[in-house]
């Protein structure tokens, strides 16, 4: 079992930048694949990206790819979303997850621990 703790979100103008961090706690960390998905509000959770046990291997949704990169360092057991030309659509709670297996998952229901999530507010 992991246990995850966001930070990093905030309020940004469109166009700008934030670069979310995932600190995760307990054994084995380098075992998971790691996930961010975010939920506006009124709406479903939505994927984001997901990374590979490695870092070797990633996956983006359609409408944050070549904006959005995510990234891990298992020596530090944490895992990162840099967002930038941010838009007012990717307004959001953003909640990093883990997924033991180490393969990257588009599917909420296929990741087994989550963090409480980090508020995201792009203005227009």
């Amino acid at each position: 079992q992991v246990q995850l703790v966001e930070s990093g979100g905030g309020l940004v103008q469109a166009g700008g930048s934030l670069r979310l961090s995932c600190a995760a706690s307990g054994r084995s960390f380098s075992t998971y694949a790691m996930g961010w998905f975010r939920q506006a509000l009124g709406k479903e959770r939505e994927f984001v990206a997901a990374i590979n046990w490695s870092g070797g291997l990633t996956d983006y949704a359609d409408s944050v790819k070549g904006r959005f990169t995510i990234s891990r360092d298992n020596a530090k057991n944490a895992a990162y979303l840099q967002m930038n030309s941010l838009k007012p659509e990717d307004t959001g709670v953003y909640h990093c997850a883990a997924r033991r297996g180490g393969t990257p998952r588009r599917q909420a229901s296929d990741y087994h621990n989550w963090g409480q999530g980090t508020q995201v507010t792009v203005s227009s």
